[in-house]
């Protein structure tokens, strides 16, 4: 063999071993972007009480910010409860790998149904694309075992999220509150999992000057 020919044979094989981001990703059809919805779960217990999910609540293990969903949306309104070949129940090892961002059977199962079934892809193509989104996401240090209960602006916490994350514009992300505590915070991508703007989420973010943000740790 020549050298030229061993030296290109050499770089094809290197290149093919080269891993490629958006390549390596999950893609689905029929929408325009996603929006990873984070969820602050001490609110979430809070509010529920009793209700709330014992997996996510009751446990030794207390959570911060958890992933609520990944969603397909359109550049005006979303699908939901769209119709799939995958069966309506997630399987319980798949919803132990997804525990840890997750932390709710329930929570699962209701995301797929809802907005899983919508994405082009298979359950566990999908919730692999859910962690892959989670783990774009820098969340900001000072959200992590607060410690005790806060009050503070939705646009503190924006302002948050886009320094720990400099590539999120300001028209990116959404807060949004429930019984005047910090529920959510609602970040877009595109299908490769970049973020992007989304003017129409942006404005449904909440118009409360300040709000609660309850303890992480109890």
């Amino acid at each position: 063999m020549s050298r030229r020919i061993a030296t290109l044979a050499l770089g094809v094989l290197l290149s093919a071993c080269q891993p490629d981001s958006a390549g390596s990703l999950p893609q689905g059809d029929g929408y325009d972007f996603f929006v990873l919805s984070l969820a602050w779960s001490p609110t979430y217990c809070e509010i529920e009480g009793d209700r709330a999910s014992r997996q996510q609540c009751g446990s030794r293990e207390s959570f911060d910010f958890i992933v609520h969903g990944l969603w397909p949306q359109f550049e005006r309104g979303w699908p939901e409860f769209c119709q799939s070949r995958e069966p309506s129940r997630v399987p319980n090892d798949l919803v132990r790998e997804v525990a840890d961002i997750m932390p709710s059977a329930g929570l699962v199962g209701h995301q797929w149904r809802k907005h899983g079934s919508c994405a082009g892809l298979n359950q566990r193509d999908y919730f692999s694309l859910v962690r892959a989104a989670w783990e774009k996401v820098k969340i900001p240090r000072v959200f992590e075992d607060t410690g005790r209960d806060l009050t503070v602006s939705p646009v503190e916490v924006e302002n948050a999220f886009r320094s720990a994350n400099p590539s999120l514009p300001a028209d990116g992300i959404a807060v949004t509150c429930e019984n005047q505590m910090i529920s959510e915070v609602r970040i877009c991508m595109t299908t490769s999992l970049e973020f992007r703007s989304c003017t129409e989420i942006d404005a449904k973010g909440c118009k409360m000057p300040r709000a609660s943000l309850p303890a992480s740790a109890r």
